[in-house]
C-alpha cells in the first residue's frame, strides 16, 4: 500500500504516505487505485506530493471491467491505496486491435502506446489546435500515415485536405510506394502547374456559390444571380426562341427608358448605350424601321430637334414593343445549353441586370452593378482558369474524377490553396465542401461512403462570417451540425481557435491541443473544450513541440501524448536563419574575418 486516506473533499483525496518517497521515482501524474473490496475501483491521478502526503484527483471508476470517467463516487477511508495495474490502465488508454490506430506514446508511462478507436475519433468532427511551430502539421501527418500503414488500411476512406501552405504532398505522396492500394492525388492553385490545377466547372455552381464567388453582401443581390443562372442556359443556345428571348429582354429595357419621362437627350443616350452593349442580328441600332414612304434605321429615329424633342419617340416605342413577348413562349429543353463559360455568365449577368431595371433605379444599380464589375474582373484575370473546364460533365462525374487518378481510387486528395488570396481560397474551399456535403446528403444509401474534410488554418475559412445573413446558412456550420448522419466529417487545424465558428467548435467531439500561449486562445479552449481544468491550461503553455493533450469521446480522460514524427514529414519547418544569414554561395559559414564575407550574390 502507498498509504491511507486522511481527507476526502469534492474531487480530491489526501493520502498520508506509508512509503519512503525518497526511494521512489517521480509519482506525479501517475494513476492510483482506491480499492475497498467492493465491486468497483475508484481511479485517481496524483497531482502533487511531498515527504508526508500526496494529493490525488479523482478521475473515474472501474465497474465490471469498464472504466467510466468523472467524479461519480468517492473512496471510503478503509480503501487500500495502490498503484494502477497494467490491465486496469488499458481500460483507460485502450489496447491495440484492428479497429484502433496508434496516436503515439504516453508522456506519463514510458513507451506505453496510446491507441485510439477509429470509430470514436474519425466518426466525429475534431479540432487540432496549437501555436505556430507547436507541431500541428506533423501531428496530422503522423496520425494519417499510421492510419494507412496498419496491416488493414482504410482503403474506402476519402480524406480531402485543404492545404493552406502546400505542406502535405511531401508527407503523403509516397504512401503508394509502401502499399500499392493507397493512392494520393494532388491539386494545386499554382498556375504554372496547369495539369494539376484545381478546376471547377462554372455550370455546377448554384446561386449560393456564385454569391460567394462574387462576394455578394446582401440577399437583395440573390434574385439577380438567380435570373443570371436562368438566362445563361438560354442565352447560350442557338435556336430561334433564344433570339426572341434576347430581343424580349432588350426591348423591355428600352421601353422602360423610353417611357421614363427623362429629357430627350438622356433617353437617347441610354437607348444608344443599351443597344451598343446588347444587340442581336434583328435588334440593334441599324435595324430598319419601315414607314409608308420612307425607311430609316433605329438610330436615325432617335434624332432630337432644335426644340429638344424626340419627334419619333412614339414610333420607336411602338417598334420596340413589337419585340416584347407574351408570357406563354415556351423555352424547350433543346433551347437550353447546360454547358457555358465564365464569359457566357458575364453576358447573362448583363442581361439580368437590365431586365431587373438597373438603368432606371439608382438603388438597383448600387447593389447590382458591383457584381457585374467583380464578374468581369474574374473573367479577365488568371483566376478564371480555376472555373474553366473543357468539356461538359455533371456533378456526379465531376466528384468521381476528384477522387480517381488514372482509374485508381484515391484515399487522400490534397488541394494546395497556397497560391491564391484568402478570399478566393475560402470560396473554393466552401464550394467543394458544399458539393461533397450535397452529394452525401442526397445519396440514397446514407453512410455508404465517408468523406473527411481536413482544413488547415481553419480560422481563415471556418468563421462567423456573413454567410448566415446572406444565404441563411454557413456550409461548415451545416456540415458540423448535420454531417455525421450523412457521413461527412470536419477536421479543423488552427493556431487561433478563438477566431473559429463557435458552432463548429461546439460540434467537435475530439480535440488535440498542442502548445498554446495566447491568453484569448487559452480562455477560449477552457470555455469551449470539455474536461479542461486550469491545471491543464497551464500545461498547454509549456508543452514541447510534438506533444499534445487529447480530450473528447476518444479519450476517457485528458491524455498527454507524444506524437511520433511522421516519415516523411510535411514541408512545415521554420526557416533556418543561420543558413540564410551566415552561409555564402560556396556554403562556407561566415565569421568575423572580412576575407570570408561574400559581397556578391542575389538580392
Amino acid at each position: 500500500m502507498l498509504g491511507h486516506i486522511i481527507e476526502v473533499s469534492d474531487n480530491q483525496v489526501i493520502v498520508k504516505l506509508e512509503i519512503d518517497i525518497n526511494k521512489q521515482p517521480n509519482l506525479v501524474n501517475l494513476h492510483i487505485v482506491f480499492d475497498d473490496s467492493s465491486n468497483k475501483l475508484i481511479i485517481g491521478q496524483i497531482v502533487s506530493i511531498d515527504q508526508k502526503n500526496m494529493i490525488v484527483e479523482i478521475i473515474g471508476e472501474i465497474i465490471n471491467n469498464n472504466f467510466t470517467s468523472g467524479i461519480i463516487s468517492k473512496p471510503s477511508f478503509k480503501s487500500k491505496v495502490r498503484m494502477i495495474k497494467i490491465d486496469e490502465l488499458e481500460l483507460i488508454y485502450g489496447t491495440n486491435n484492428s479497429f484502433k490506430t496508434n496516436f503515439g506514446t504516453s508522456n506519463i508511462y514510458s513507451n506505453y502506446a496510446i491507441n485510439i478507436s477509429i470509430n470514436d475519433f474519425f466518426a466525429n468532427h475534431f479540432a487540432i489546435m496549437g501555436n505556430s511551430g507547436s507541431g500541428k502539421s506533423c501531428t496530422v501527418a503522423s496520425i494519417i500515415q499510421k492510419l494507412f500503414l496498419t496491416p488493414t488500411p482504410p482503403l474506402n476512406s476519402r480524406f480531402f485536405f485543404f492545404d493552406a501552405y502546400g505542406e502535405y504532398k511531401n508527407a503523403f505522396s509516397s504512401l503508394n510506394n509502401l502499399n500499392s492500394n493507397i493512392n494520393y492525388k494532388n491539386y494545386t492553385t499554382n498556375l504554372n502547374d496547369i495539369n494539376n490545377l484545381i478546376k471547377i466547372p462554372i455550370w455546377l455552381l448554384d446561386v449560393d456559390d456564385i454569391a460567394l464567388l462574387l462576394d455578394a453582401s446582401t440577399p437583395l443581390q440573390l434574385p439577380i444571380i438567380e435570373k443570371c443562372l436562368y438566362l445563361v442556359k438560354i442565352l447560350t443556345g442557338k435556336s430561334e426562341n433564344v433570339l426572341k428571348r434576347k430581343n424580349d429582354i432588350i426591348a423591355r429595357a428600352l421601353q422602360d427608358i423610353l417611357l421614363s419621362g427623362d429629357n430627350a437627350s438622356k433617353i437617347r443616350d441610354q437607348v444608344i448605350g443599351v443597344l451598343t452593349k446588347f444587340q442581336t442580328p434583328t435588334l440593334n441600332l441599324e435595324t430598319k424601321i419601315v414607314q409608308p414612304g420612307y425607311t430609316r434605321n433605329l438610330k436615325q429615329c432617335l434624332f432630337i430637334d432644335k426644340s429638344g424633342k424626340m419627334q419619333e419617340i412614339e414610333l420607336v416605342v411602338e417598334f420596340v414593343r413589337s419585340y416584347i413577348l407574351d408570357d406563354t413562349i415556351n423555352i424547350n429543353n433543346e433551347d437550353i445549353n447546360p454547358f457555358y463559360t465564365l464569359k457566357d455568365l458575364e453576358e447573362a449577368m448583363d442581361f439580368a441586370l437590365i431586365s431587373e431595371g438597373i438603368l432606371k433605379s439608382d438603388k438597383v444599380f448600387d447593389y447590382a452593378n458591383i457584381m457585374s464589375v467583380r464578374l468581369h474582373t474574374l473573367v479577365t484575370s488568371n483566376n478564371s482558369l480555376f472555373f474553366t473546364y473543357d468539356e461538359f460533365i455533371d456533378m456526379d462525374e465531376y466528384l468521381k474524377r476528384l477522387v480517381y487518378d488514372n482509374e485508381k481510387k484515391c484515399q487522400i486528395i490534397n488541394f494546395n490553396i497556397n497560391y491564391i488570396d484568402d478570399r478566393l481560397a475560402k470560396v473554393i474551399t466552401k464550394i467543394i465542401s458544399k458539393m461533397l456535403f450535397t452529394k452525401q446528403a442526397q445519396s440514397k444509401k446514407r453512410g455508404k461512403n465517408a468523406y473527411h474534410l481536413i482544413i488547415e488554418e481553419a480560422h481563415r475559412y471556418i468563421q462567423n462570417d456573413n454567410d448566415i445573413n446572406l444565404l441563411g446558412y454557413n456550409i461548415f456550420e451545416r456540415i458540423s451540425k448535420e454531417g455525421r448522419k450523412y457521413g461527412i466529417f470536419l477536421g479543423m487545424i488552427t493556431q487561433r481557435p478563438n477566431e473559429l465558428s463557435d458552432t463548429c467548435i461546439s460540434q467537435c467531439s475530439n480535440f488535440l491541443i498542442l502548445r498554446t500561449l495566447h491568453p484569448k486562445d487559452l480562455t477560449y479552449i477552457k470555455d469551449m473544450v470539455p474536461n479542461v481544468s486550469m491545471d491543464i491550461v497551464l500545461q498547454l503553455k509549456n508543452l514541447k513541440p510534438g506533444n499534445v493533450i487529447g480530450f473528447g469521446s476518444s479519450f476517457k480522460i485528458p491524455t498527454s501524448i507524444y506524437v511520433d514524427l511522421p516519415n516523411p514529414r510535411p514541408l512545415s519547418d521554420n526557416i533556418d536563419l543561420t543558413s540564410v544569414w551566415y552561409v555564402d554561395k560556396t556554403n562556407r559559414t561566415t565569421t568575423g574575418n572580412n576575407s570570408n564575407i561574400s559581397m556578391g550574390g542575389n538580392m
